[in-house]
């Protein structure tokens, strides 16, 4: 069943992990975010999910500024060339639709099938922000509880320097 934005919290109160939550109106780029996060502290990141062409599943959460070369990760991860995934099958694994794409969303992906690739740049910010399942809001944790819950859900990331040459 997938998770509401209130499971959500509540998963994270279970789990010890402060959290704090501004609405504001659905934001589907990171540009268009600009002004909202301009008034939040922290890291903000921006999620990609991708297929392999062996259907191997990736979640990815970066910084908003850093550049993600889509033709080179999959030499990084050991994996085929990698594409965007299509929305249906995201809603299926991560119950989210596009634009509301986030690290919360592993919550949903049980038992784990997708790989979870954390930005270096954005854990290095202690805080970092995240929609809670929906575009409309926007979710602060501190980068150590996003490891964390990121773990409880099944799904150890791997940390990437997308700035390393090769990247």
């Amino acid at each position: 069943m997938t998770a509401t934005r209130a499971g959500l919290f509540a998963y994270l109160d279970d789990l010890g992990i402060r959290h704090s939550t501004m609405e504001h109106r659905e934001v589907f780029t990171v540009k268009e975010g600009a002004d909202i996060k301009a008034n939040l502290p922290g890291g903000h990141s921006k999620n990609l999910f991708l297929k392999d062409k062996k259907g191997a599943f990736f979640l990815i959460s970066a910084l908003g500024s850093t550049q993600i070369r889509l033709n080179q990760l999959h030499k990084t991860l050991g994996c085929a060339r990698l594409s965007f995934g299509r929305a249906e099958i995201m809603e299926a694994m991560l119950g989210v639709t596009p634009g509301s794409v986030t690290a919360f969303a592993l919550i949903n992906d049980q038992p784990p099938q997708i790989s979870f690739i954390l930005d270096q740049a954005l854990i290095a910010h202690d805080i970092v922000n995240f929609h809670p399942l929906k575009n409309n809001a926007t979710t602060a944790i501190s980068s150590a509880d996003l490891i964390r819950f990121a773990k409880a859900t099944g799904h150890t990331p791997t940390v990437l320097d997308f700035d390393a040459p090769g990247l």
